[in-house]
């Protein structure tokens, strides 16, 4: 796995595949995106266990669950699966980032985002798809740097924290 520097950050950010160790970061992750964000459009945070299986069925599928290290501590996540279930969508996949609140503005979604664009080509798939709430700027500057590019704007498809959602597609060729 790669080592890189964060952009503004001495502290060199590692990647690697997670182990079980570090799901204790990915739920709080979790609970925190799904509690303060619209990040994930779920009301309830999954529980701490869940996350065991979420991992082995990743594992078992071929699909990667990538951490970010920095200075010994997991500061972030990032993930991918499918698009849709239908075979039709086999070579597109769809992913998910996290960073520690903590580590925010230091470069390291970039990082990792990276290192999953790398795991997708490497994997052979075809185009690896975002889907961002609209409001998030934050997260789709980040991806358009990382060359995304919107390819449709779905409004109000979801709901949250008693107001309507638009989702935000984006959508970068990996071939």
């Amino acid at each position: 796995m790669p080592t890189a520097y964060a952009t503004g950050s001495p502290s060199a950010v590692t990647v690697r595949d997670c182990e079980p160790r570090d799901l204790d970061v990915v739920h709080g992750l979790h609970v925190d995106a799904v509690l303060h964000s619209t990040a994930i459009w779920q009301e309830e945070p999954h529980p701490r266990p869940w996350f065991d299986g979420w991992l082995a069925e990743r594992r078992s599928a071929g699909l990667p669950v990538l951490v970010a290290e920095v200075e010994g501590v997991v500061a972030g996540y990032a993930t991918y699966s499918g698009f849709r279930p239908h075979q039709g969508y086999r070579h597109t996949v769809e992913h998910s980032v996290y960073v520690v609140e903590r580590f925010r503005g230091r470069g390291v979604a970039t990082v990792l985002m990276d290192a999953l664009v790398a795991r997708a080509r490497a994997d052979g798939h075809h185009v690896l798809m975002a889907g961002i709430c609209s409001s998030n700027t934050g997260s789709i500057a980040l991806h358009e740097r990382l060359g995304f590019v919107t390819v449709g704007v779905l409004p109000e498809v979801g709901r949250k924290f008693d107001r309507w959602l638009d989702l935000t597609l984006m959508r970068l060729p990996l071939d």
